[in-house]
């Protein structure tokens, strides 16, 4: 093996944020140093503008849409709000309208991003939304027959129906392509968090049949408050907050110029090199997955494998797992105890769990698995992202029986908050 060398830091947290890249960089400072509001009139307003549809057009070509369906956004959070609030708003008030059954149901699954299920709480608490949560299997793949279940069910009181396109913490991709299709044979609005997806894996809003999808900047490569929210040109969304109505009315505020160019750079540049980058981190997962099994046996890779469920054989990296995901539950060692061994060895990386005034909870993602509390909370996940090199898998292989021995021999800490779920408020 050959460690990363004394003193370096191994980041290996590109799930949360990855290093921004050189095109992306060089691009924001070139425009920044330019004057001009893309709504103004003058020749500065009119450049401005014209550089944002370019970059719109770049950056759309990389996801599969035209560029009337790209909007910019300060990122996913945004994004996913304003698509699961646009469209139930929407479906439940044109029901009203036309004096139909009440348009209220919300379909999830267990295992969304907060920026989804807080905002589907949200409007279960203060809009009278009904969410129907649909159950994931072992591996954290939604149920194709529950999803359709719940489609079917009182027909036309679905709003939206929302599926992620590859889970944060354990890197499990879904099929979007097919719950979409399921979706719109009943009727229904269809919008997929791709934020931890844009960038690893092929992503075609187009082909995927999305009503709505969230992508992010600085998952990529680009700075941070920068995002972008695709909308069908024949979707109709109730805008969440009111002004200039700069993008298709749904979405009102200056736009970020500088940030724009950033976005539509990195993206580019991650398209371009998207089937070798694939590829690349693909390999180190597993040698990384490989070095782990063999030196913490009792360590368990959770989520799905880039293996086929049906024959064993082995899959292209990010067929069913996100390239640069791995993610394992340490028996008998607190998360955090791992988090902070490996930090002080100079290694990066997450317990992909939330935190509630500094109070350890356990990972909603991994109790919808069927995780108990104590396993949830005994995470440690690794994301490798386009800096990631061998030196680093080897440096985390090299420390990680010192750290894992020291957090056994700590053991778990007292129990703090159970589990949220859909549905539970907070």
């Amino acid at each position: 093996m050959t460690p990363a060398a004394p003193g370096a830091r191994v980041y290996l947290d590109h799930a949360a944020t990855t290093a921004l890249r050189p095109a992306a960089l060089e691009a924001f400072t070139a425009s920044a140093r330019r004057l001009g509001n893309q709504s103004s009139l003058h020749q500065s307003g009119r450049a401005a503008k014209l550089r944002v549809e370019t970059a719109r057009e770049a950056l759309a070509a990389t996801l599969g849409a035209d560029p009337s369906e790209v909007l910019f956004t300060s990122g996913g959070t945004e994004s996913d709000n304003l698509a699961l609030k646009g469209l139930y708003w929407a479906r439940r008030d044109a029901a009203r309208a036309a004096g139909e059954p009440e348009c209220d149901r919300i379909l999830l699954t267990g295992i969304e991003h907060s920026a989804i299920l807080d905002t589907a709480e949200w409007l279960e608490a203060h809009e009278g939304a009904r969410l129907e949560v649909v159950p994931v299997d072992p591996d954290g793949v939604v149920d194709l027959d529950a999803w359709e279940r719940a489609l079917s069910r009182e027909p036309g009181t679905a709003a939206v129906a929302t599926l992620m396109w590859a889970n944060n913490e354990i890197g499990t991709i879904q099929p979007i392509a097919r719950a979409a299709a399921l979706a719109a044979a009943h009727g229904v609005p269809f919008h997929t968090d791709a934020v931890q997806a844009f960038g690893a894996v092929p992503v075609d809003f187009r082909a995927c049949g999305a009503t709505t999808m969230a992508v992010t900047g600085h998952k990529i490569g680009a700075p941070v408050g920068i995002g972008a929210l695709l909308v069908r040109r024949d979707a109709t969304l109730v805008p969440v907050q009111h002004g200039g109505g700069q993008e298709r009315d749904i979405r009102s505020g200056t736009l970020p110029v500088a940030l724009i160019e950033a976005f539509a750079a990195a993206a580019t540049e991650a398209h371009a090199h998207l089937a070798a980058e694939r590829e690349r981190i693909g390999g180190l997962r597993d040698r990384l997955v490989a070095g782990i099994r063999a030196l913490v046996p009792e360590a368990r890779l959770t989520g799905a494998e880039d293996v086929d469920p049906g024959t064993g054989e082995r899959l292209p990296a990010g067929t069913r797992r996100l390239p640069g995901n791995v993610h394992f539950v340490f028996p008998g060692c607190e998360g955090d105890s791992l988090l902070f061994g490996l930090d002080m060895a100079g290694v990066e990386s997450s317990t992909g769990s939330a935190c509630s005034a500094g109070v350890p909870r356990p990972s909603h993602v991994l109790t919808a698995l069927g995780v108990d509390e104590d396993g949830a909370r005994s995470v440690q996940r690794f994301s490798l992202g386009h800096t990631s090199v061998p030196a680093d898998v080897d440096t985390v292989l090299d420390v990680l029986p010192g750290v894992h021995a020291s957090a056994l021999r700590a053991g778990m800490a007292g129990r703090g908050p159970g589990p949220r779920t859909a549905g539970s408020h907070r």
